[in-house]
């Protein structure tokens, strides 16, 4: 007796292949395998392109946050002023909370800090400005303020001018050398109440953070001339620390808040971002399940299809079975039809979606020149371009989810030609 064919043998491979290669008198088969490639190739497409821009939205936002801002603040819980009846939040010893918080494991930088807001004002233009008091040493050490390839300018000379976001530089007109006023409505104090202060600086230095919001309405100005515009001689409003692993900020709480003091409040970046990327994972999640949908729909056309060339293949699966084929092989015959389809249209979508990634700059200036307006606005999203960032687990997820669907799809109807009547096929040949 003749032992059965070991699964998935080459007879089997060359007899699904011979059915992919539909003649013209099946060209309808032959249609329903190319509208599930590409059906299939679209939809794997989609879901890496959605997934790659996701991962690198959130990666340069992230990077945004932390490069040009403080990973935790530290604040005073306050006074309250027996005159004005008004809590000083004011640090009366922040260079000895510096210390302290410096000692803490895992910090890199504490700096001092003076803020305040201001009126800036350039010949007839004014805008309002968010003005940070820092010393020289401390500006140098924030990544996305000091870098000589986005910034204009000495920060060296910081000392003796100020420091502007390139869209704060542009919407007043000014560049490096040009002086502007800024004014304070809470200026000098005199017998009869505070008078506005106005002081003017000469612009040293333009930086370019790569996040609209603190690119148009950041300045810094040197620690000790802050103190003076804003009334804090001796004093910091903030303390703004750094760590070496930003996203291990539960494990610094205690830590920094006992370095502090027990007066002192932590808010981190996390704290002013967190609702902004709690709606990004929401909204992954939810696109990913919407292109799930969309891979199973491209999916079941491979269903369609091998409905159609089981149904034209029904007297060469009776003849095939009169032969002594089994059940077993003809299932398999089937199933390489529609996997292959499935499995050509995953790499063609992951080709794309790679290409779709790697190459999107290109990709949205060239839409930008079809319209009259760009696609991407920064001053509604934040950053100034759509970054992608492709990921291994993305990639693969993406192909684990189309092949799973395709392979699963195409079990029903390879089992339906499988139990196929050979008789029944052949009653009215």
């Amino acid at each position: 007796m003749a032992a059965n064919p070991a699964p998935f043998s080459r007879f089997e491979w060359m007899i699904a292949w011979r059915y992919l290669r539909a003649r013209r008198a099946e060209g309808g088969v032959s249609t329903m395998t190319w509208i599930s490639l590409i059906g299939i190739t679209l939809a794997v497409f989609a879901l890496i392109a959605t997934l790659a821009v996701r991962s690198g939205f959130r990666a340069e936002f992230v990077d945004t946050i932390l490069g040009a801002n403080a990973h935790v603040t530290i604040y005073n819980g306050g006074n309250v002023d027996q005159q004005t009846g008004r809590i000083d939040r004011t640090i009366e010893d922040y260079e000895a909370m510096a210390e302290r918080v410096r000692q803490v494991p895992g910090v890199t930088r504490v700096a001092p800090l003076i803020k305040g807001q201001v009126m800036a004002n350039a010949r007839d233009r004014s805008a309002g400005v968010e003005v940070f008091g820092i010393a020289l040493d401390d500006l140098k050490t924030i990544p996305r303020i000091v870098n000589e390839e986005t910034s204009n300018g000495d920060v060296e000379a910081f000392p003796n001018g100020i420091a502007l976001g390139g869209i704060l530089a542009r919407d007043l007109g000014v560049s490096i050398g040009d002086r502007i006023k800024l004014i304070s409505p809470n200026g000098v104090k005199t017998a009869f109440g505070s008078s506005p202060r106005i002081n003017a600086y000469e612009v040293v230095y333009i930086f370019e953070a790569g996040r609209y919001d603190i690119d148009k309405t950041r300045a810094y100005l040197p620690f000790e001339e802050a103190q003076s515009f804003f009334n804090r001689e001796g004093r910091a409003d903030e303390l703004e620390v750094m760590l070496e692993e930003p996203e291990a900020l539960e494990a610094m709480a205690g830590p920094l808040r006992q370095a502090a003091g027990e007066r002192s409040y932590l808010w981190t970046w996390k704290d002013s971002s967190g609702s902004f990327l709690r709606a990004l994972d929401v909204e992954d999640n939810v696109m990913f399940v919407i292109l799930s949908v969309l891979v199973l729909i491209a999916a079941m056309n491979i269903t369609s299809g091998l409905i159609m060339l089981v149904k034209n293949k029904g007297r060469d699966i009776g003849i095939l079975r009169t032969m002594g084929l089994t059940e077993g092989s003809v299932l398999r015959v089937f199933f390489i039809c529609g996997a292959f389809t499935g499995v050509i249209g995953t790499a063609f979508g992951v080709l794309f979606g790679c290409l779709f990634a790697i190459y999107i700059d290109p990709i949205f200036a060239l839409l930008d020149s079809f319209s009259d307006q760009p696609i991407w606005t920064p001053d509604s999203r934040g950053i100034y371009f759509l970054p992608a960032k492709l990921q291994f687990w993305d990639v693969m997820s993406a192909v684990g989810l189309s092949l799973g669907l395709s392979f699963i799809v195409t079990i029903f109807p390879a089992r339906r030609a499988a139990r196929l009547n050979p008789v029944e096929a052949l009653r009215y040949e």
